[in-house]
């Protein structure tokens, strides 16, 4: 059987998700950027299944990081890279604030969480 009767030529598939593009045009997400759904709600008539699949994860789990997603689907993340840029350009996504940007906890809670987690053990 030939290669490409096989269905699993990972580059032609990866060509066909992001149109030919090797990276985005803009909107650079790295790893920890979070990731939610708009109040908009523009329609979702014109994605491919990439971007529906990666939608209805937001929809079901709400923000997450671009590592989650790439995690949760089967997706490289140079892929999702590109794919969540259309969707951000498309009014589908926007970004929250990085992990590493959050206010830092104060020390008293993190120690009673501590605390509780090893009453826990």
């Amino acid at each position: 059987m030939s290669r490409a009767g096989r269905g699993g030529d990972g580059l032609v598939r990866a060509y066909v998700i992001t149109g030919g593009r090797a990276s985005a045009s803009r909107n650079h997400f790295d790893l920890i950027t979070l990731i939610s759904i708009t109040d908009a709600r523009p329609s979702r008539a014109q994605l491919n299944p990439e971007q529906a699949a990666t939608l209805n994860l937001l929809d079901t789990k709400g923000a997450r990081s671009v590592a989650e997603i790439s995690a949760a689907l089967p997706l490289a993340v140079s892929l999702l890279r590109i794919l969540l840029a259309d969707l951000m350009e498309s009014g589908h996504i926007t970004v929250g604030k990085r992990i590493l940007d959050t206010p830092v906890a104060d020390r008293a809670l993190l120690e009673a969480v501590l605390a509780g987690l090893q009453n826990h053990l």
